[in-house]
C-alpha cells in the first residue's frame, strides 16, 4: 500500500469553491458544522490577505496532489502570552487515511518555525474519538475539559482541550 502524499500551501482563489462548500453544505464538515455561514465570506477574506492574517489564517492541505481539506490557527492571549488554535477540516473522502494528523504535524511545525509562540491548543468534540488519536500521535497531550462550552446542534456541550508545548515530541 502507498503512504498518501500530504503537503501544506496558502490558498488560492480556486479554493474558495471548497470553502463555500463547508460554509452552505450541512454535514460537509462533520460534527464541526456550526450552522450555514455567509457564502461570500470566503472570496472577501481572500481578497482581503490571501488567509494568511497576523491574528489568524489557513493553509490547504492537499492529500496526492488534490485539495483535501484545510488547516487554520488563529490567535489566543496577548503579548508575550499569546499562542494558537488550531483546527484542521478534511473533505469526508479524505478522512480516516492518516492525511490529518500528518497535516496537523506540518501545520505545528510551521508555527513553531515561522512564530514565536510557546504553545499551540486544539479544542475538539469528547465524541471526536479519531480527533484525539490524531492530536496525541502529532504530540498534543490531553489537559481536561471545558464544561459547556460549545453550542452545536441546539445544546451547549463539552469541550475537550489537547496542548502543545515548543519544544515536545
Amino acid at each position: 500500500m502507498n503512504k498518501t502524499w500530504v503537503r501544506l500551501r496558502p490558498v488560492v482563489e480556486g479554493d474558495l469553491a471548497m470553502f463555500r462548500r463547508f460554509a452552505t453544505e450541512p454535514g460537509l464538515a462533520g460534527p464541526a458544522w456550526t450552522g450555514y455561514q455567509e457564502p461570500n465570506g470566503p472570496a472577501r477574506r481572500f481578497a482581503l490577505d490571501g488567509y494568511l492574517g497576523a491574528d489568524d489564517g489557513r493553509l490547504m492541505v492537499e492529500a496526492d496532489e488534490t485539495a483535501a481539506g484545510f488547516v487554520q490557527w488563529f490567535a489566543i492571549g496577548s503579548g508575550l502570552a499569546q499562542y494558537w488554535g488550531v483546527g484542521i477540516i478534511l473533505l469526508p473522502e479524505w478522512r480516516g487515511r492518516g492525511v490529518g494528523w500528518r497535516a496537523q504535524t506540518l501545520l505545528c511545525d510551521y508555527l513553531f518555525a515561522s512564530t514565536p509562540a510557546q504553545r499551540i491548543e486544539a479544542r475538539i468534540q469528547p465524541e471526536n474519538i479519531a480527533e484525539q488519536k490524531a492530536l496525541e500521535k502529532v504530540g498534543f497531550l490531553s489537559e481536561g475539559i471545558l464544561r459547556s462550552a460549545d453550542f452545536r446542534d441546539g445544546a451547549w456541550r463539552d469541550v475537550l482541550v489537547y496542548g502543545r508545548i515548543r519544544g515536545d515530541r
